[in-house]
This record gives C-alpha cells, sequence and structure tokens, in this order.
C-alpha cells in the first residue's frame, strides 16, 4: 500500500487519518505546528519535520486546512511540500477552497511531474468520524483511480465530477444547498414554535412528510436541544458562502437567497457566534423574533 502524507490534523482530518491508518496505510505527518493527536500516533501514524520531509516520504499527499491562503501555504510556501516534490507523486487537496485558485495550484503541481486533485468532502464530523463523507473530485481520472481506494475508507459517496477545480465547485454548490436549508429549517422551528407548538414534536411530524431531510433531522434536533458546539464552524461556512458569492459576480449570477442567508451568518458571528456549529443560524432569526425556539411549551402558549 502506498504511504501517505496527511497534513491538517484537525476536527476533520484527525478521523480521516484514522480510517486510512485502522485500514492498514503507512501515514506520516508534519508536526508543524502542534503535535497529531495521541490517539493517531497510538495507531502507528509517524511525524516528520515540515511538510517538505512529508513530501518526500509519502507516495501521495493529503491535505485538509481551513482555507485558501492555508492552502498556499502548505503547498507553496517555505519548506512547503512543493519543494519535496518527485515526479509521480500525488497531491490531493481535501479541504473547501476557491475553484479559481485549485487551477493555478493544480497547473504549478503538475508541471512538477505530478498528479493534481481538488476533493472536498461534505458531511461534517459526524461524517468523517463514521468514514461516510461525500467526496467530490476534480482531475483527471488515473489520478483518480490511484486515489480511490484511500478515499473509499473515509467516504461513501465518492464522484468524479469533472477536470481540476470542478470539485471544489461542486462543494460550493453543496455549502449553498446546506446553508439554505439550515436557514428554511430554522425560520420554520422559530415560525412554529412562537405560534405556542413544541417544536420537538414539529421537527418528529415534518420528518415524515415531504420537507425531511439530513438537514432537519440534524440540525433541526440541535436547534431544539441548544446543542450548538461546532460540526461545522458559522466561520468556515461563511468561507464557503463567500466563494459562491465572489464566484456568482464573476460568472453574472444572482443568487439572491445566498445572499440573505450570508448576512444571517454575519449576524451571528457578530454576536460572538462565529466558532458555534452552523446551526446555530437560528440565533439570527430568534433575535429578529425575539423568541427563542425550545423555550417550554407553557411558556410559548403565553407568547402566542
Amino acid at each position: 500500500m502506498e504511504t501517505i502524507g496527511f497534513i491538517g490534523l484537525g476536527i476533520m482530518g484527525a478521523p480521516m487519518a484514522g480510517h486510512l491508518l485502522d485500514a492498514g496505510y503507512h501515514v506520516i505527518a508534519s508536526d508543524h505546528r502542534s503535535k497529531p493527536p495521541a490517539e493517531l500516533i497510538a495507531k502507528g501514524l509517524k511525524t516528520l519535520t515540515g511538510h517538505a520531509a512529508v513530501a518526500k516520504g509519502a507516495d501521495i499527499i493529503i491535505t485538509m486546512v481551513p482555507d485558501t491562503p492555508q492552502v498556499a501555504d502548505v503547498l507553496f510556501g517555505d519548506n512547503g511540500v512543493a519543494s519535496g516534490l518527485s515526479k509521480g507523486k500525488l497531491v490531493i487537496d481535501m479541504s473547501s477552497i476557491s475553484p479559481i485558485e485549485t487551477k493555478t495550484f493544480a497547473r504549478k503541481i503538475n508541471d512538477l511531474g505530478c498528479d493534481y486533485l481538488d476533493a472536498p468532502v461534505s458531511g461534517g464530523e459526524v461524517g468523517a468520524k463514521a468514514a461516510s463523507l461525500t467526496i467530490m473530485v476534480g482531475g483527471e481520472e488515473k489520478a483518480f483511480e490511484r486515489a480511490k481506494p484511500a478515499f473509499e475508507k473515509m467516504g461513501k459517496n465518492i464522484t468524479l465530477v469533472g477536470p481540476n477545480g470542478v470539485g471544489q465547485t461542486t462543494k460550493v454548490a453543496n455549502q449553498i444547498v446546506v446553508a439554505l436549508t439550515i436557514e428554511a429549517v430554522a425560520e420554520a422551528l422559530v415560525f412554529a414554535s412562537k405560534a405556542g407548538a413544541d417544536p420537538a414534536k414539529v421537527r418528529q411530524a415534518l420528518m415524515g412528510g415531504l420537507a425531511a431531510s439530513r438537514i432537519l433531522e440534524v440540525h433541526g434536533e440541535r436547534m431544539v436541544k441548544r446543542t450548538f458546539a461546532p460540526g461545522f464552524r458559522i466561520e468556515l461556512h461563511q468561507k464557503d458562502l463567500n466563494l459562491a458569492l465572489e464566484g456568482a459576480k464573476a460568472l453574472g449570477v444572482s443568487l439572491p437567497n445566498t445572499s440573505t442567508t450570508q448576512q444571517l451568518f454575519n449576524s451571528c458571528a457578530a454576536n460572538g457566534g462565529a466558532k458555534e456549529d452552523h446551526s446555530a443560524l437560528v440565533r439570527a432569526l430568534e433575535r429578529m423574533a425575539n423568541f427563542e425556539v425550545g423555550v417550554a411549551a407553557e411558556i410559548q402558549g403565553k407568547a402566542a
């Protein structure tokens, strides 16, 4: 099995790397910022100093970091991945970043005689831990086929969508759908709750009809139970919607509801919620309604 270098062992990256180790891959990581999680070390993860060393020691290098500037730094900064590459290696970026910059990164890596895939994921921390992530891939088919066995250890729905950059474009589209669905669920629960209905029972009833969705199931429950510890932070979804709106401007496309939802995320961030789960978008609507989803039913009735 090929040796995999994994850079970015955070909320998502750590369990993803863990699945690769469990599958028998040799996985190496950089101690660039901090020591990798102890549980990964116990599974056999090896650490090296610097990203270039990881690139030299691995056949496939995976990056999983927060945003476009971090990917650029990991790949092309001082002692970056690019300086440790040799011909025939494969670089896979599984972060969610700019589709435009992704094409530039791919060309630079290709010029070094290596293949490049953009393979952002959807499914959050839950999907990363369950190895059930959706993986949206941009790049050449031969590189995709090489990476697919590793992808199958981290995800379930794995699709080669098109050339480099298209994987990131698909992820941006995904984030539009997710954000707008979270907003719709939040509006529905605020409306029903302030009208005097029990939001937990409303959610349960809606789960049996056409309104049923994974967002209603998972994030609707978070809204009702007030469990906003991050699976996916608001500040990261803001970043993704910025990519959507910047792309829309370049394409001459109108995304009116994406823009409105971004304003709600901005309101949450301005009120100290940037690091909360994106389901906490409901708080922005609650502030406007002066009413909180999940308030006891008898209090709701009085308010109505």
